[in-house]
């Protein structure tokens, strides 16, 4: 039976991970796992069904077991790769093996890990996942670049330098240019200025972000 479980990532929308696993023991456990980790958790009981799961476009990452050989899972890590080709994958098996690693890194596999050892392991090899193919998005950083980006589109399509938009806010030109690229956060007050200097309204910035 398949059975999805929710968890809440701090600040963020929390990353979905399909676990593929048909031993219902470890399946509960993963699942468990990621859940207190503050990942979104979709057990898959059933293997044959995870390229099927993967093309619904809700995961970013994918747990999925080899079985015993591993012959059988390197065929549904190819058939998930057919469907989307930079998912993150993170491969387990009972009996690992040298050709069964080879052929999960020729995948492009990020870790070939054992079972039932891979609990234990698996916080610190998700951070990496998350960290190498960035799919953690730091809401602040978020917004100010968004903020960032529309200041320098409003500026470029006045044709003003940045020197023009300091002497128009009293502000440094060094300041405009860190909040531009979004690697600092403008006060309220600050906004303002800009926003009047650009002649729009300071909610221009915060539009749909």
């Amino acid at each position: 039976m398949d059975g999805e479980v929710n968890g809440i990532m701090a600040g963020s929308q929390p990353l979905n991970v399909l676990v593929v696993e048909p031993d219902v023991q470890m399946r509960g456990q993963l699942s468990h796992f990621l859940v207190q980790e503050g990942y979104e958790a979709t057990a898959l009981e059933e293997p044959r069904r995870a390229a099927q799961e993967v093309k619904k476009g809700r995961y970013q990452m994918v747990l999925l077991d080899l079985g015993r050989s591993g012959e059988g899972g390197i065929g549904l890590l190819q058939q998930i790769r057919s469907v989307d080709d930079d998912l993150c994958v993170i491969c387990m098996t009972d009996e690992p093996s040298v050709e069964a690693a080879v052929a999960t890194m020729k995948h492009r596999a990020f870790d070939y890990m054992k079972k039932p050892t891979v609990i234990d392991e698996l916080r610190p090899v998700l951070s990496a996942a998350v960290k190498e193919h960035g799919l953690a998005v730091d809401p602040e950083e978020h917004l100010n670049s968004a903020i960032g980006e529309r200041i320098r589109g409003r500026r470029h399509h006045l044709t003003l330098t940045l020197k023009q938009v300091a002497n128009r806010t009293g502000l440094s030109v060094s300041l405009i240019s860190q909040i531009e690229l979004g690697k600092s956060a403008a006060s309220v007050t600050t906004l303002y200025k800009v926003a009047t200097a650009l002649g729009v309204p300071i909610a221009t910035f915060f539009e749909a972000v």
